[in-house]
């Protein structure tokens, strides 16, 4: 019954990016958000409509068919309350109050290195970061990505090749895959016991707003972030600024230069 009124309030709020973890601050639990009177949501500054949705009880139409699908497709749901949530996602500004997972989810409380970068990396970029995600993976740590293209799925690869465990984090809902030519990557991961994370709910699809976003979370799970070849406007520079933010340690790999994180990791 859990699931049931955090997915609701998912679906409740889905345009209130900002409102729901402060909401959950104040009120506890999902539940006591989706009972509070007119009054009370509009103090919160949500909408009349959005009110009225929530009061009128219209959300329950859906959930269960957003609960049966999700089963269907061996999709967990953490909240922000759940022993399994990322430890250290929990304390970072704005956490998602809600995960969605298909896999391993042991692995998000692991050593974890983020690795990101430019989805038009050159053959230099590409090896630098197969061969990072294989050396870190083969010291038992956890390579984290976004699974775009280019550096990304590089090294998301690295790690599986070399028999390591690998985390996506989508800007989509977890059966919207993104690019579609990575589907054999999503399979690989599950397969290999590695796991994909989303804030967004089944169906969302990967908006360019998401992303952004999204880039929270792979900064957020991990001890550190490693940047390899990203533009000067790129979400991996976001990436980077957020994990400076969140007080994690960043690496940077700049073209045609070669620095080692592996004393660290030793």
């Amino acid at each position: 019954m859990e699931d049931y009124y955090w997915v609701a309030l998912i679906i409740a709020l889905k345009a209130y990016f900002y409102d729901k973890f402060n909401l959950i601050l104040k009120y506890k639990t999902p539940e006591n958000i989706l009972n509070l009177s007119k009054e009370e949501l509009l103090s919160n500054n949500i909408d009349e409509d959005t009110c009225k949705y929530i009061l009128d009880k219209k959300y329950k139409n859906i959930v269960k068919k957003y609960l049966d699908y999700m089963r269907k497709w061996d999709i967990q749901i953490i909240n922000i309350h759940d022993k399994t949530y990322p430890k250290k996602l929990r304390y970072i500004y704005n956490p998602p109050i809600v995960l969605f997972a298909k896999g391993n989810i042991k692995l998000l409380n692991e050593n974890i290195i983020s690795i990101v970068g430019s989805r038009n990396c050159s053959n230099y970029g590409k090896n630098v970061a197969l061969d990072f995600s294989k050396r870190l993976s083969k010291k038992g740590i956890v390579i984290a990505s976004g699974m775009a293209k280019g550096i990304d799925s590089y090294s998301h690869y690295g790690a599986l090749n070399a028999g390591g465990k690998t985390i996506a984090v989508f800007g989509s809902g977890l059966d919207v895959i993104y690019p579609k030519e990575n589907l054999g990557l999503y399979k690989k991961i599950i397969d290999s016991q590695g796991v994909v994370i989303s804030e967004y709910i089944v169906g969302t699809k990967p908006l360019k707003e998401n992303f952004p976003k999204r880039n929270r979370i792979i900064s957020g799970i991990s001890n550190g972030v490693l940047v390899v070849e990203a533009s000067i406007k790129s979400g991996s520079l976001i990436t980077a600024d957020l994990a400076l933010e969140q007080g994690r340690e960043v690496y940077v790999v700049p073209r045609k230069y070669y620095i080692s994180l592996f004393v660290r990791y030793k």
